[in-house]
């Protein structure tokens, strides 16, 4: 029998990467109330199989969020949801497109970037980003003074972006592409054009450009995500961030760069530890 870890309140808040990369995305975010999904890009069977590694009870999920409706983001959405019967919540125009492709859930909840929303105890805002499909949303999750903030496809990043993440504890950015590795690969040159464009994604430097303007002192902890698997290379990005915390004199936060294969280990915000140590304080 199989020991998985259920997450039972206590104001417990944080994140487990289950993946992320071109060919599949999906976080588990540990809220108060429960956990949900963000993002479903892998088979329901793999999203399970990689909850269970990371000690997550795939019937504890009680909803997923989902930014944009790219297979790499929800091709495990409707038949997870099914199988668990729990609701999708995404944004109009995702909605519409998804239900062209038959990848909805039964329940699907409708959300409007910009405005806010509560999920399992926490207060969720997306919010609009640019990338090339209709109603591409990034997010924001809080929990009293504890902050996350999401951001992964899009193809630049401006005051909307910025004032989003710039009081976010964690924060997990998008760092696609190595723009020489793209530019030398074997991509026909239309698609080259998109990944670069403002509708595209963001590049190892766009991202490091962004940081340096969202880390602030509430920053703790970083994750690099969604990386190319042909045109980056983890060992760039890793050395990329670490020389521009050090530039930043930001040695105290904890970072990572997450992958296509492996979960990561789970980010706590706010952990039942925390929790019980502030009573009599």
């Amino acid at each position: 029998m199989i020991d998985v870890q259920r997450h039972s309140g206590y104001g417990r808040f944080g994140f487990t990467i289950l993946g992320s990369g071109s060919k599949g995305n999906a976080t588990v975010i540990h809220a108060p109330d429960g956990d949900f999904l963000l993002d479903a890009g892998f088979s329901a069977k793999e999203l399970e199989r990689r909850m269970i590694l990371r000690d997550i009870d795939p019937d504890g999920i009680q909803a997923m969020v989902v930014t944009h409706d790219h297979t790499d983001h929800v091709c495990g959405c409707r038949v997870f949801g099914n199988r668990h019967g729990i609701p999708v919540y995404l944004t109009a125009e995702t909605c519409l497109l998804m239900g062209r492709n038959n990848e909805l859930p039964e329940e699907r909840i409708v959300i409007e970037p910009g405005t806010r929303f509560e999920l399992c105890g926490l207060t969720v805002e997306p919010f609009s980003v640019s990338h090339d499909v209709e109603g591409t949303v990034a997010y924001t999750f809080r929990s009293g003074e504890d902050k996350l903030g999401y951001a992964t496809d899009l193809g630049s990043f401006g005051l909307l972006v910025t004032s989003r993440l710039k009081d976010c504890h964690a924060i997990v950015l998008e760092s696609n592409y190595d723009i020489r590795a793209l530019r030398a690969s074997a991509r026909p040159e239309n698609v080259k054009r998109r990944i670069m464009s403002r509708h595209g994604h963001l590049s190892n430097e766009n991202a490091l450009e962004c940081l340096e303007q969202v880390i602030s002192p509430q920053t703790r902890n970083l994750v690099l995500a969604h990386l190319s698997r042909e045109c980056n290379d983890p060992d760039l990005v890793a050395e990329g961030l670490r020389r521009k915390l050090e530039s930043l004199n930001r040695p105290d936060v904890c970072w990572d760069v997450a992958c296509q294969d492996t979960p990561l280990d789970t980010i706590w915000l706010k952990s039942e530890d925390d929790f019980f140590a502030g009573f009599g304080k």
